[in-house]
């Protein structure tokens, strides 16, 4: 697969007419950004300071890698928090997020010179195909992008991960994105249609599990697949490669702006769901009442525990995984919130600690 402008050097300014990137401003979650350093950040969120889009690094220069890029070799991060790490040098990548209420990874706004859009590539891909190359899972991309603007669903729906930015192999999944209620039915009906998508079903449901588990500790194989049926997913028909959908929130949507939130510890609990209709979109907000504190490093975690009202959760793993009624197992971090028509106390997960694994599984 090539993406034109991405031959360019990245110590100098890539050309900002390449198909698959852009000149700023219209940043969304999940889109892609490549700084000075040629460092390729995965956008976090659609609420950043004014001084850096936050995100993590997803590829950057390391001759330990297995893709290539402006003539260089790089490798692909798969772990928020090892962004870290590899920023370790770059402090001005560490940054004070108010509304996560931890020291996330960013890239400053002025060492941005490229930026990927999910929906620009989408929009770039079916009007020069010759960008994906021959494979079977190339093939199998360009069918469902073509179905897609046969929907007039261009707007909303967008193409993420690899595919992004031009390093997608023969075994590469498919990732899109999609925006807001429409772009959310949308592809609810697009992975119906059986003639390019097909479900985890009979033996690929060994193969879901194996892929979700690692990430998802403790969770047994009827409850976590329950919970996986519930997402956009599945196999594209040609070439029997996974491809999922990410539900983002719409444009303009300020449901996070303007929150601010302190962390006060961090607890475990089970709960039942109460509210599930914004835990639909990225970042999910769900209604919560807890049951049962199972652990907590915080004392009299039991008065706390009245007074938690909401579940937020910046890994996409959990957005439309549950449903108003479901008991869930929380492990994360308890924050109080303020903000313009929210408040009190919640249980966050976010990826960005590099000590705890922040989880949320379906316990009954």
């Amino acid at each position: 697969m090539s993406a034109p402008g991405t031959s360019t050097p990245p110590s100098s300014r890539p050309s900002t007419t390449s198909p698959l990137g852009r000149t700023l401003p219209s940043v969304r979650d999940r889109d892609y950004l490549l700084d000075r350093s040629g460092v390729i950040f995965k956008v976090i969120g659609d609420v950043h300071p004014g001084s850096h889009w936050l995100g993590y690094v997803k590829y950057y220069p390391n001759e330990r890698g297995d893709r290539t890029l402006f003539g260089k070799t790089y490798r692909q991060n798969t772990v928020v928090s090892k962004a870290f790490g590899i920023l370790a040098d770059r402090p001005e990548c560490y940054v004070y997020s108010p509304a996560i209420g931890c020291v996330i990874t960013g890239v400053p706004r002025e060492d941005v010179v490229l930026h990927y859009s999910c929906r620009q590539a989408l929009a770039a891909l079916h009007e020069t195909p010759g960008l994906l190359g021959g494979s079977a899972v190339s093939k199998d991309l360009l069918a469902i992008i073509d179905w897609i603007v046969d929907q007039k669903a261009d707007d909303v729906i967008g193409v993420t991960g690899s595919f992004l930015v031009g390093v997608a192999g023969a075994r590469s999944d498919i990732d899109l994105v999609c925006y807001g209620p429409r772009g959310y039915e949308t592809a609810q009906n697009l992975f119906t249609e059986r003639s390019l998508i097909r479900p985890y079903e009979g033996e690929t449901l060994t193969r879901l599990y194996l892929r979700r588990a690692k990430y998802m500790a403790g969770s047994s194989f009827d409850m976590l697949l329950r919970q996986e049926a519930r997402k956009l997913q599945g196999l594209t028909t040609g070439a029997g490669a996974h491809i999922n959908c990410e539900p983002l929130r719409a444009d303009g949507d300020r449901t996070f702006h303007d929150v601010i939130a302190q962390e006060v510890g961090q607890i475990s609990v089970l709960a039942r769901i109460s509210d599930h209709h914004e835990g639909l979109a990225t970042p999910a907000l769900y209604g919560i009442d807890v049951e049962t504190v199972i652990a907590s490093t915080i004392d009299e975690a039991e008065v706390f525990a009245r007074r938690i009202t909401h579940l937020r959760s910046y890994l996409g793993a959990y957005t439309g995984a549950f449903r108003q009624g479901d008991t869930v197992h929380l492990s994360g971090r308890l924050v109080h919130i303020q903000g313009p028509g929210t408040g009190g106390f919640g249980i966050e997960l976010t990826p960005w600690s590099a000590t705890e694994s922040y989880l949320a599984n379906l316990a009954r």
